[in-house]
């Protein structure tokens, strides 16, 4: 039995642990990455958490197993995946590595591309909701080359959102392109999308041409990008006769492929005339260029023919070439197959060895220029005898390990996703046993503008300020331009509110007519970008865009995020509050981001419970709850274990699962990760497999999947089936396993200035096969006595190549990992050290920072051991005023921080920190820009103006200071205010001041929370890095009557069941002038409501008693206070409720237990048990007389359990007739039959037209004659009931 220790539901949190066993891929030849925590992305439905790393780890079988799990849409067949990923490649072991376990989730992030993104979406920009007025915004839209297929209608995509919907229209070559004049053009409904239908005849050919779409509504005009429409293109081959190539044996050959330019270019590749594939190796390969190239033609090359093959993507069309033929010159002309194989095959046949030389490239130089982002493919492949190899090394550096392949058997370099860091020189190196040659290739890395800062749509209310910015790079510079609903901005109408600093528009003072959309284009010679950002002015007060009262279920220690979306403007700030009460959530384990959603780190039991969102701005408040219901993880606590069986037995593997009972559990089982098919052979329980007749076929891996809808646990087992009389294969398996022995007998070989080789003797595996060694040095100058991972390399190596740093004295151990876990270190290996070098590399992090105000403090991460590169290690710190043409100041340092003395106040610096040691300088570092220490800001603001907006906020206006009197960074401007009075008399406040902060440079803000009818002051302050500057004169305001808080202390109390006392005390904060209180109750019982009734008080009133309308019904109590401006904040509260009120019969008798204790009442029981008394006298009377008591037609049923009772316990005796008299009991047929009765039967009926029942009862029609007495006999009947006597009396 093996499983996995860390799982996606519990453990750290937000993190699972890779596996462990780090194996190698037998069939590929490659090393899987040491173990490490992989982050996760949630996302997410909530709790849901998987690696987004596994997919980049993949192996080529597992992403291709991987892409048809997208078509299934399971988890399963992921997780299949990454438990073959596991095993470890021991020939003939049938361990199948650690076996994974984690948390089931619904999709995979590996299907829903969308969660990759779930971070971006954390600090996305706010969308205004499509019932708004807003300007155009491009949705959808072409590839910028639009290349299309000539037999298919031509579709140029163009989308937009807007409201009012936007209408559309396109320029074609930057004229207009009128689509009513052309028949076969037209423009979908309700989009911009162009459709050129050619079924009526036509040439794709003559719309070619560069298309834009403009979207259009009166608030302003969005651009699509310069859509370049091209056709597709598949030329034919030329016609050509090709004359058999004549070539020596040994020599190489170029068989030139040329094909016809097509658009897009076609894939090349060779194939016989009979189109057998040509096997390719490192002697005969394709170039990139299409061309076959032989490094040296052998006899056997002669057997087949050669032809050229161009498959075009559009047509779905293969043109083959003219097939080449090769005539072979040879000193040995017998093709002896067994020579092929032979150690020195060449001699063998009479070839003469040559030297290596290059075919392509020619010379000994190229150069070769790449943009940003894209592929670097260098290429070289050499002739000679024997067949050359290649190798490849980059100038000054290693190649850069995570992005660099090599392809074409070594003949190709391939560097993906290229930065300027991967320009620089580059050289492939051919040997063979004559000799090398070495091809230099000296690459250029331009770059297309990319973004550094692209425009976002920029939301304002009336009167605020904001600014776009659109900041890109490139190589070379890209320009910048700017546009304003698709014209140039220097043609627009001018707008005072509006200033263009280069790359930034800063808006002031935003007004309703600044709606626009705004272009920016940046180009440069490789290409450009095209970004749409609106400005839209709204005043909306906040609104929630999700659904009300969501419910979130989440695995118990997962991370997990709540989303609140909202929508205002002013932008509105949004907290957090857990059940309703509490400060803000944000921090330890919460986090809020930008957006809005509450990430919650670690999920606790105590964090289940209701989480609402409260958006505010200055126009009002919106709320919305979310409930988060925390589950326990599933586990398997009892596991299957390996089992060996004979043939034909029973075999039972138990799976026994503990998981939340609220959700439902559900149990599966995977052969070989497969799904099993249960046959009539198994039988398959909740907690166990059973296999009757165990056959040979049964024999692999078994893993028990326990999933619920939340998550799920594996666990896996083996099973090995045995022939009769033999024994067990897997002697392992009954064997108990260990941790390996160390490694021993180190020894470092084939030294070299970068460069070691370190062999060892493996130690004893202990009955479990080493997966893994990690390789640790140690050095002695820095850190000594620390030991480091340097690799990691598979259980099947004992000998391995160390790339070395210079200067470091190097000492290694090797340490042992199987199954169980890790051996001990083995003894350390001898000393090496390396030669020294120049630093290749600078210290990170450079910072220049102010401590005081007349210095400033530049500080750096020191390299360590193996990036000082020599002794003496050093710092050369430069510095000087930023634009200026000061010369450079220096200093060496040989720590990691200098104090730069007698600094101005806040100035910026241009700083430079260089490495150095003995063997020479580090490269030119990097220009950071610092600042030297700030002093107080000397100006406080001025014309300091306040408008009363409502009782709890005032508008702040003043004029700002001058840059030059900050004397630092402008942080914020700071209001600071305080409660002088209050307008109501003999009411104390607290004088204690608070602050309200306005980050940046603005000349306004809101000051809200305020008490209405107060009498406050303030004081206005510009804060920068060191503190606050002096303050503006005191103005003083009052804020005007506003609605009070809740009355105080309300309490309800119900001495009887009559009256309710209700007693509350005045609020705490009247807000001003108290005019009375409103009282709003209302009876209820259970889902029933009353009539609503109001009350209303004067303000010194504070009691009040309610006369209760019936003993059974609850009251609900509303009361709040009232000023002039209304009324306040309600407080709600209910009468008691009485004991036990859920059981109706318990009710009923605790109220005739109150009843029972009135004098009144007694006396009536009293009369009532007397009249009885002499009722029933009076019926014994007549029955021992022999009185006729007719039996009712079809009236006699006896009362069942199903009679109807009332709510309160009693019986309905409203139909009286129906109920028995004492003293006679029911027949199985539901009739009535006295139990001593001397009655003669034929009186209740004519002679011998009665009949009975089996047990006696009777059940004759009566006839007519029987009418009267049955009537007369009704009344004796009813006389003789006690209840009906009572009944009748009443």
């Amino acid at each position: 039995m093996r499983r996995l220790a860390a799982r996606g539901a519990a453990g750290d949190v937000g993190e699972v642990a890779a596996p462990a066993a780090d194996s190698t891929d037998c069939a590929q030849g490659r090393s899987r990455r040491p173990p490490r925590l992989i982050d996760l992305c949630a996302i997410w439905d909530p709790g849901v958490f998987l690696p987004a790393a596994g997919w980049k780890r993949a192996s080529g079988t597992a992403r291709r197993r991987l892409n048809e799990a997208e078509t299934l849409s399971s988890v399963r067949e992921a997780q299949v995946e990454r438990l073959e990923a596991a095993r470890p490649c021991r020939p003939g072991s049938r361990e199948r590595g650690p076996v994974l376990r984690m948390a089931r989730q619904q999709p995979p992030p590996w299907v829903h591309t969308a969660v990759l993104l779930c971070l971006l979406s954390l600090t996305g920009a706010i969308e205004i909701p499509m019932d708004l007025s807003q300007p155009p915004t491009i949705t959808k839209q072409s590839v910028k080359d639009h290349i299309v297929d000539p037999r298919d209608n031509i579709l140029i995509e163009c989308e937009a959102k807007g409201n009012p919907a936007p209408s559309f229209h396109w320029t074609r070559n930057s004229r207009f392109f009128n689509i009513a004049k052309d028949p076969r053009v037209s423009m979908r409904r309700r989009s911009g999308t162009l459709v050129i239908d050619f079924r009526s005849g036509g040439r794709p050919e003559e719309y070619e041409g560069e298309y834009q779409c403009f979207a259009r509504n009166k608030f302003g005009t969005a651009l699509s990008n310069r859509i370049r429409l091209q056709v597709s293109k598949s030329p034919l081959w030329p016609k050509e006769n090709l004359d058999p190539v004549v070539v020596q044996e040994g020599a190489p050959l170029t068989l030139q492929c040329n094909p016809p330019p097509g658009l897009p270019s076609p894939v090349i590749f060779w194939m016989s005339s009979s189109m057998e594939p040509i096997t390719q190796d490192k002697r005969v390969s394709q170039g990139h260029n299409g061309d076959l190239y032989f490094s040296n033609v052998m006899l056997q090359d002669m057997q087949t023919d050669y032809s050229c093959n161009a498959r075009f993507h559009f047509t779905h069309t293969i043109q083959q070439k003219n097939a080449f033929t090769l005539k072979v010159l040879t000193n040995n002309p017998y093709n002896d197959s067994s020579l092929r194989n032979h150690p020195d095959m060449y001699s063998a046949r009479g070839v003469a060895e040559r030297t290596p030389s290059f075919m392509y490239p020619q010379g000994t130089a190229s150069s070769q220029m790449v943009l940003r982002g894209m592929d670097l493919l260098l290429e070289c492949i050499a002739s000679g005898v024997p067949t050359p190899d290649i190798a490849w090394y980059k100038k000054g550096g290693d190649l850069p390990s995570d992005k660099a392949k090599f392809e074409n058997f070594n003949k190709a370099l391939r560097i993906t996703n290229v930065s300027e860091e991967d320009s620089g020189e580059y050289f492939c190196l051919a040997s063979n046993k004559m000799g090398s040659i070495r091809h230099t290739i000296s690459v250029r890395v331009k770059a297309a503008p990319y973004w550094l800062d692209e425009p976002k749509n920029l939301i304002l209310a009336p009167g605020e300020d904001g600014r776009l910015v659109c900041r890109a790079n490139g190589n070379p510079k890209p320009t910048v331009q700017w546009m304003v609903n698709g014209e140039p901005l220097q043609s627009a109408p001018p707008n005072p509110n509006r200033e263009v600093a280069g790359d930034t528009i800063i808006f002031r003072d935003t007004q309703i007519s600044s709606r626009a959309v705004y272009q920016c284009n940046t180009s440069n010679e490789h290409g450009y970008l095209l970004a749409n950002a609106f400005v839209s002015v709204l005043d909306v007060p906040p609104r929630m865009l999700s659904p009300r009262n969501q419910l979130i279920r989440v695995i118990l220690y997962n991370r997990t995020r709540l989303d609140c979306p909202f929508f205002g403007s002013p932008i509105p700030t949004l907290r957090w509050f857990k059940n309703g009460q509490g400060s803000n959530l944000d921090g330890g384990n919460y986090h809020v981001y930008e957006n809005g959603s509450l990430e919650i780190k670690m999920i606790r039991k105590e964090d289940q419970g209701i989480y609402t969102c409260v958006a505010t701005n200055i126009l009002g408040k919106a709320e919305n709850q979310v409930r988060l219901e925390v589950k326990d993880p599933t586990r398997i606590y009892r596991m299957p274990e390996d089992q060996v069986a004979k043939r034909g037995t029973t075999v039972q593997l138990e799976c026994r699962v503990k998981h939340d009972p609220s959700l439902k559990l559900t149990v599966s089982w995977l052969k070989d990760d497969e799904p099993l098919y249960i046959g009539n052979r198994m039988k398959k329980e909740d907690d166990s497999l059973t296999i009757f007749g165990v056959a040979e076929r049964d024999q692999g891996s078994y893993t028990c999947v326990a999933s619920t809808e939340l998550d799920q646990d594996l666990a896996k087992a083996y099973l090995t089936v045995l022939a009769d009389q033999a024994t067990p294969t897997n002697r392992l398996a009954a064997l108990p396993k260990g941790r390996p022995d160390r490694p021993r007998d180190l020894e470092l070989t084939d030294l070299a200035e970068r460069s070691v080789r370190l062999t060892w003797i493996p130690g004893d595996d202990n009955n479990s096969p080493i997966t893994d060694y990690v390789v640790q040095f140690e050095e002695d100058q820095f850190q000594p006595g620390v030991w480091h991972d340097h690799s990691k390399f598979p259980g099947s190596v004992n000998s391995a190549i160390l790339q070395l740093s210079p200067y470091v004295n190097y000492q290694f151990r090797v340490i042992a990992i199987n199954e169980v876990g890790s051996s001990h270190p083995s003894l350390p290996s001898e000393r090496y050290r390396t030669s020294g070098a120049p630093p290749e590399s600078n210290p990170a992090d450079v910072r220049g920072e102010g401590t005081r105000k007349n210095n400033m403090e530049i500080t750096w991460t020191p390299m360590n051991a193996t990036s000082a590169f020599g002794p003496n290690l050093r710092y050369i710190v430069k510095w000087r005023r930023r634009e200026t043409r000061e010369t450079w100041n220096n200093v060496t340092v040989w720590g990691s921080r200098y104090v730069v003395g007698q600094t101005p106040v806040y100035v910026p610096y241009e700083i430079r920190v260089q490495a150095e040691n003995d063997f020479g300088k580090g490269p030119e570092p990097d220009t950071v820009i610092g600042y030297s220490g700030e002093d107080y800001p000397r100006a406080a603001p001025t014309d300091v103006k306040i408008r009363v907006l409502n009782s709890t906020a005032i508008s702040l206006q003043w004029n700002r200071v001058y840059p030059d009197t900050v004397q630092g960074q402008l942080r914020e401007y700071r209001a600071y205010y305080w409660r002088e009075s209050s307008l109501l008399k003999n009411l104390w406040v607290s004088q204690k001041r608070q602050q309200a902060s306005f980050p940046g440079d603005r000349p306004r803000g809101v000051v809200s929370r305020l008490f209405p009818y107060s009498n406050y002051k303030l004081e206005m302050v510009v804060v920068n890095g060191r503190g606050d500057g002096p303050r503006s004169e005191t103005k003083e305001f009052t804020t005007p009557e506003g609605v009070p808080s809740a009355p105080r202390r309300f309490r309800v109390r119900q001495p009887n069941l009559e009256t309710i006392n209700l007693e509350w005390d005045h609020p705490e904060h009247p807000n001003g002038i108290l005019i009375g209180y409103t009282l709003k109750y209302v009876a209820f019982n259970g889902t029933k409501l009353g009539k609503q009734i109001v009350e209303n008080f004067s303000p010194n009133q504070t009691k009040f008693t309610v006369q209760r309308a019936d003993p059974v019904s609850r009251y609900r109590f509303t009361l709040s206070a009232r000023t002039q401006v209304g009324s306040g904040e309600a407080v709600t509260e209910e009468s008691p409720a009485p004991p036990n009120e859920a059981t109706p019969t318990a009710a009923y008798t605790n109220n005739q237990a109150d009843i029972a204790t009135q004098g009144w009442f007694i006396g009536l029981m009293c009369a009532i048990a007397l009249l009885v008394l002499i009722l029933l006298i009076v019926c014994f009377i007549k029955r021992s007389r022999g009185g006729k008591y007719p039996v009712r037609e079809k009236k006699d049923v006896p009362l069942g359990p199903e009679d109807p009772k009332e709510e309160d316990g009693s019986f309905d005796y409203s139909d009286e007739d129906n109920k028995p008299l004492q003293g006679s009991q029911t027949s199985l047929d539901g009739t009535i039959k006295q139990q001593e009765s001397d009655d003669s039967l034929v009186d209740y009926g004519e002679g011998g037209e009665g009949q009975f029942n089996e047990d006696g009862s009777f059940i004759g029609q009566y006839t007519v004659k029987k009418d009267k007495e049955e009537t007369e006999g009704n009344e004796s009947s009813e006389a003789t009931s006690p209840v009906n006597a009572i009944y009748s009396l009443a």
